[in-house]
């Protein structure tokens, strides 16, 4: 087989490379996509009414109550603060620094690795096109060189399916760029919600914590007055 041959049957396998790409881009967008869904409120407006929900319990003490609340929750202000009450235990300080590192590693981190692969398809596809269309115009050329006569509606043929593949590769990136932004803002809204929601649930849980310890000191003190007696 000739080298225009070669080089044919190696632009046309571009076609499958770029649907594979298509295919993988579109799997990380709906996976990042339905992962903010199932990790963020919908407005302020619901993640206020969870959180005045939980605050009730911890206003009373109940811990036990509020844990509740958040475990069955999948969203992320109320796995957050279901870990934060399962922690209390540690100290505010040291339980606000472990929220705050938990949200970043199983909710941002996971969503960045996904963005990543992404942002991967688009600079990849276009260059993968760019190929395709590189080696087809290779292989038209190299069938001008060794034919004695060549029609040009032939030519004509062979360098528009090469060039066919560069479009692919932009009609691949384009869209997913669009996509792309659209979630970084989702993402972005996502983390002030989670901020705003933290703020308020840490400073209940600090209250109730204080006045955890309050009742705990009281009773020591009583018992250790009863004793005296």
């Amino acid at each position: 087989m000739d080298i225009s041959g070669l080089t044919s049957i190696f632009a046309t396998s571009m076609y499958g490379a770029l649907a594979l790409i298509a295919l993988w881009g579109a799997y990380c967008i709906v996976v990042i996509w339905m992962r903010v869904a199932q990790k963020r409120f919908r407005n302020e407006m619901q993640q206020d009414a969870f959180l005045e929900a939980v605050e009730e319990p911890l206003a009373r003490g109940d811990f036990e109550e509020a844990s509740e609340l958040c475990e069955s929750d999948p969203r992320a202000l109320p796995q957050l603060a279901y870990l934060a009450i399962e922690n209390r235990e540690i100290g505010y300080s040291q339980v606000k620094q472990l929220i705050v590192e938990r949200f970043q590693r199983d909710v941002l981190a996971d969503l960045d690795h996904r963005i990543s692969w992404v942002n991967t398809v688009i600079k990849g596809a276009p260059m993968v096109g760019l190929l395709g269309t590189v080696t087809g115009m290779m292989g038209a050329f190299a069938k001008l060189a060794s034919a004695a006569q060549v029609e040009a509606s032939q030519m004509a043929n062979d360098i528009s399916l090469a060039l066919i593949t560069t479009a692919l590769g932009l009609v691949i990136a384009i869209p997913l760029t669009f996509c792309l932004n659209s979630i970084n803002i989702r993402i972005r809204k996502m983390e002030d919600l989670v901020a705003v929601g933290l703020t308020r649930f840490l400073a209940a849980l600090r209250e109730a914590i204080a006045n955890e310890t309050v009742h705990e000191l009281e009773e020591i003190e009583s018992h250790s007055m009863a004793g005296t007696e």
